[in-house]
């Protein structure tokens, strides 16, 4: 038998050797589903403290259960270990590395890199290696392939395989995860996107096999660019409304009621998480290269960046009505992970918010269910949740909801506040009733 034929026979009997580079929100779910799917699987994570968790049999992800992580981890399905040099014995390797930007606005490819010349030190005939990791078009190809398959001389698609296979971890679902979520998959070469199908459909319920990585990077972009701009949209409808005097949430709702040709989208304080603040400026930083300038991108990044800044010109304007002063004042923002319900706060414009409303002088203190402390890394302050919600609430002059956790009691938060300002709309037609609230 050929390598390739070799290689997928061990996959579909799950006699193939797994690993997974990266146990954070994407790796540790993807471990789990190929460990119960029947592959033995070896986390690789330089954070001993997420090996020493696993050791034990738990979870640190929130959508990841305890139970769940200890019943593979006892039946010796799921190990996990900071010694890359474990992959010299893999078959499989997946790569799910974070991918943030730089402060500059360009591409953080220094976990890629790191991850991929570790695994190049281990690299063997007979091994496909998936990419899932959020980058720019080409990154497969040019970034991966030259350090593992070229330096190696070792032949991509004969004797050993890769591809490129988009996350599409939404933390906090419960109805779409990580199995049922269909996985598109993309090969260096048709040989390269033969294997790395064979491998994931040993797992995950749909498969789409897609003709080149570059398709797959792209598709990834355009799933997440698509959701950047029409949330940049309906933040401009907000502040067009605001101008008008309507109530852009009535105007939404209206349009949702359409079955056809709409797909309702809410304005907010600022875009959060891992993937659409940042996959689409990815795109627009690549296509630099060809100077080619991504408008759509840029325009709903500038409207998106500066909504922070908007809601805090709005709780100022709101709080002068009121004949209220931001300066000096008490100022309690309720939520800061950047969406409900999960413990998450990368990229959340609740740490904008805070920032900006402490340089305008105010007194902010926080409360989040899920987030019991917070760094702004780049200010350097940082701030614990207050313990009693509603004495705080109470206390404030002001209360900022900026993410709708639901185990919040907002009549309530209304009840017993001096005056709130809405900035998801989480209050409902209480707060549109209410004089003391203030709605985005």
């Amino acid at each position: 038998m050929t390598t390739k034929e070799t290689l997928i026979k061990k996959l579909k009997d799950k006699t193939a050797t797994i690993a997974i580079l990266g146990l954070g929100y994407v790796g540790l779910p993807l471990a789990v589903v190929f460990g119960e799917a029947g592959f033995h699987v070896t986390g690789v994570d330089p954070d001993k403290r997420k090996v020493d968790a696993l050791a034990k049999g738990q979870s640190y992800i929130p959508d990841v259960k305890t139970e769940t992580v200890a019943k593979l981890v006892s039946s010796g399905m799921l190990t996990a270990t900071t010694d890359f040099s474990v992959l010299k014995n893999m078959d499989a390797v997946s790569i799910c590395v974070p991918t943030p930007l730089r402060q500059t606005g360009d591409p953080d490819m220094s976990f890629i890199i790191s991850a991929t010349e570790e695994l190049g030190k281990y690299m063997h005939k007979g091994m496909v290696i998936v990419l899932e990791s959020t980058t720019y078009p080409g990154t497969t190809r040019e970034v991966l392939l030259p350090k593992l398959g070229i330096e190696h001389e070792l032949v991509v698609g004969e004797d050993w395989f890769l591809a490129f296979s988009p996350e599409r971890v939404d933390p906090g679902r419960e109805d779409y995860t990580t199995i049922n979520t269909p996985k598109v998959v993309g090969g260096i070469t048709e040989a390269c996107g033969d294997v790395a199908t064979a491998w994931y459909e040993g797992a995950i319920k749909i498969v789409h096999h897609v003709s080149t990585a570059e398709a797959a990077e792209m598709s990834k972009l355009l799933e997440n660019t698509f959701r950047m701009i029409n949330i940049g949209l309906v933040n401009e409808l907000a502040i067009m409304c605001e101008r008008l005097g309507v109530d852009v949430w009535e105007v939404i709702d209206a349009a949702a009621t359409k079955p056809f040709g709409f797909m309702k989208f809410t304005p907010g304080p600022g875009l959060g998480g891992h993937c659409i603040p940042i996959d689409p400026l990815y795109l627009s930083w690549k296509m630099k290269s060809f100077n080619y300038n991504a408008r759509f991108i840029e325009l709903a990044s500038e409207i998106n960046t500066n909504m922070p800044r908007y809601v805090v010109s709005r709780i100022l304007d709101a709080m002068n009505d009121r004949s209220m002063m931001l300066k000096g004042s008490k100022v309690l923002v309720l939520g800061v992970a950047y969406k409900p319900d999960i413990d998450d706060v990368r990229e959340s414009p609740a740490m904008d918010v805070i920032g900006l409303l402490k340089k305008k002088g105010a007194n902010v203190e926080y409360h989040d269910p899920f987030i019991p402390h917070i760094h702004h890394e780049y200010d350097g302050w940082k701030m614990d949740s207050v313990k009693d919600m509603m004495e705080s609430v109470k206390d404030a002059d002001a209360v900022i909801i900026v993410t709708n956790h639901k185990d919040y009691d907002y009549q309530a938060i209304i009840e017993s506040a001096k005056f709130v300002f809405d900035s998801r709309n989480a209050t409902g037609k209480l707060g549109k009733n209410s004089a003391k609230v203030e709605r985005l």
